[in-house]
Parts: structure tokens; sequence; C-alpha cells
């Protein structure tokens, strides 16, 4: 769809709003309004999300979503603003790991469950392709912003933003002051001088970062591990390429990651490095060449036979190879090997470890982007 391909925050049907927040739930707002109103172009949420502590949470409940003087509503009302679902449901409180709110963070136990929650909530709104998500770090503990950032370098894409909103210092940090009004209304400040909230100044400082998000494996997208699990993921993605086949196991390892594969698949990855790295024999598209084909089948079913240990179970294979090699049977299993490395290792990691074409314009020969050295099986 079009939205998918576009990377402006503003057009996408689904904006979403995540800010954390710790005892100061005037952020939210702040960030509202320089999103929405004093931004160019706007990014007008459609739905906000507060990630916070126990007390955290208690304060933007009132302060925030009081059906009478609830400041979000406020702002709504006072600059037209289109309907934005935020609710009690949408202010996320981090628990323990026995399900109890936590009202601060303080130990490396707390921190750790910090830094999950956070990874999940990141993650769960950039799987919708027809989403952008606006994280904004200005509240909470330094770690609630360092893990939300980190977070959206991991996950986030083209269409996704990090910022931080900067407001007058008069006004900063104001318990009273929760965003620039249109008409005049007078606070004061901790010495009793008072302020004017339609002169303040909030200014959307958004955050560069780089996105990480080619480095995670497909099933950590869509799955449940946690952050440094995730961490760890994109670590290796900038080691040096190291491949383990370990053939008694029928094990393939990338810079220690296990990666499972089918024997057939096995196999064949097997064969392809053999022949084309370690042997250095060229590994053209066995297309016309009836030579070819047979040479390549003979060579497959020794190292799938080897592989399987039981002549049973290479009949299936036997039957395939019968007329040689088909282009369409080798195009199949690297195709379904690459896929395999991507989904498990993610892109920029599996990189080194693909079969491509090796060649030069206008002919084949298939092999990965290792040489010897980088190559230990056993």
């Amino acid at each position: 769809m079009k939205t998918m391909m576009h990377s402006s925050p503003e057009v996408f049907p689904r904006r979403i709003l995540l800010a954390v927040c710790g005892l100061s739930p005037q952020i939210l707002t702040e960030t509202l309004y320089a999103l929405a109103i004093a931004g160019e172009p706007k990014f007008t949420p459609t739905e906000i999300h507060l990630l916070t502590t126990r007390e955290g949470a208690h304060r933007a409940r009132l302060t925030l979503l009081h059906p009478d003087t609830g400041k979000f509503h406020q702002l709504r009302r006072d600059y037209s603003l289109p309907e934005c679902s935020f609710d009690a449901e949408s202010i996320h409180v981090v628990m323990d790991r026995d399900g109890n709110e936590l009202d601060d963070i303080r130990t490396p136990q707390e921190n750790e469950r910090l830094a999950d929650h956070i990874t999940q909530v990141v993650r769960q709104f950039t799987v919708d392709p027809e989403a952008a998500l606006h994280v904004s770090i200005a509240g909470g503990r330094k770690t609630m912003g360092y893990y939300a950032g980190y977070a959206l370098s991991l996950f986030g894409r083209q269409q996704d933003r990090l910022s931080h909103v900067l407001v007058t210092p008069d006004y900063e940090g104001n318990p009273d002051f929760f965003y620039p009004t249109p008409q005049s209304q007078i606070i004061y400040t901790r010495d009793k001088r008072p302020l004017d909230t339609t002169q303040a100044e909030v200014v959307l400082a958004e955050i560069p970062f780089i996105r990480l998000r080619e480095d995670i494996p497909g099933r950590l997208l869509n799955g449940q591990a946690g952050f440094s699990e995730t961490i760890d993921f994109a670590r290796r993605a900038n080691e040096t390429p190291v491949l383990g086949i370990d053939r008694a196991a029928r094990e393939l390892t990338v810079n220690g990651i296990a990666v499972p594969l089918q024997p057939s698949l096995f196999a064949f990855y097997l064969w392809v490095v053999t022949r084309s790295v370690l042997n250095e024999k060229p590994l053209p598209k066995p297309e016309a060449d009836r030579n070819s084909r047979y040479e390549y089948a003979a060579e497959f079913q020794g190292f799938y036979e080897d592989v399987v240990g039981d002549w049973r179970d290479t009949e299936k294979t036997d039957e395939a190879m019968k007329d040689g090699m088909k282009p369409r049977f080798f195009e199949e299993k690297i195709s379904r090997i690459n896929g395999t490395l991507d989904s498990e290792l993610g892109g920029r990691l599996a990189r080194s470890f693909r079969i491509y074409n090796r060649g030069k314009r206008g002919s084949s020969d298939y092999g990965i982007d290792l040489n010897p050295s980088q190559i230990h099986i056993v």
C-alpha cells in the first residue's frame, strides 16, 4: 500500500505516540502540543501510550485523564484536536517478575524488567506496517529514556521518530504547567513569581538514531525475546563472520548461533561450501549442460547420504536426481537456505553466509562470501 512505501510519519493511518514518564505527566501534553500544534509538518497521534511506574500512572490518571480537570482533554478542547485513543488502559506500568507494579527503577533486576518491557512495547508497535511510531524520551529516569531510544534503534523503521521536548526554563518542571494555552492562565513558580502560560515555548528536539532493524532476525522481530537477547544478536552482526559445520550432529552455526536446517538443505549447503570455497571449483547453475547436471547430482547425493546415514531416507532425493540436478531443484534449495538464514540471523549477519551468484555479468558461479580460514567443518 502507498503508506507502507512512504517514510513521512504524518501520512500513516495509524500514528502512535509512546512516551516514557516518571513523576511528571505533563511531558505527555508538552510533547503532544509540540507534535500536533507547534510542529511542522504536524503529527497528530491517533493513539497515545504512556510507559511509567505505579506512582507515575497514578499521577497521569488524575492530572491527564480526569473527566473534569484532565489536562489531556483540556488540550484537545483548546486546540480542537481530533479524537485520539488515550485512556487508563493506555498507561502501561512496569512490573517485576512476580507481576507487581514497580514504584521506581533502581536495582539491576528492575532495570532488566524495564528494558524487557520497553522492548516488547516498541516491538509490538513496529510490527504494523500501517503505523508510524513517535517515541518521546523527555520523562522518567535516564535509564527509561536510554532503553526507549535503544529499543527504537533496534526495531525502528523509516517512518518512526525519536524526540525530546525543550521547555522555556521558567516553566520547565513546574507542576502546574502542562502546555502553552491559547488563553491567558497564571501559574506560579516556587518563589511565587507569576507566569503566563501563553508565553511559554515548547520545542520538539528530534533525535537522529541508527536503525538496526535489518540486524534483527525475523523470529525476534515478531517474537518475545528480551532486550539483552536482541542486543546480543545485533552485536554479533559486527563480529568477523565464522561458519561452523558439524557433519555428525547435522548442525550449522554462524558466529556461535545455531541455524536449524532440514537434512537435505544441510547437505546441499555443505556441498556448496565444500565445492565452491574449500575446493575452489566453479559452481554455475545446472542448465543445458547435462554433464554438469549429473556431476552435481552425484556429488550432492554423496553428501546427502553421508548426512542422513540411512539409505532408506534417500529414496526421495534419488528420484529427484535420476535425470541429474535440475535448475529448479538447485534454485529452490538456495532460496530455502537463504530464507532460513535471513529469518534466523537477520539480514546483515546472514549476508556473508547466503549462497549467491558470484559470477561476472552474463555468467554464474554460486558460493558464499567467506574464505576457507573462516569455515570450520568437523
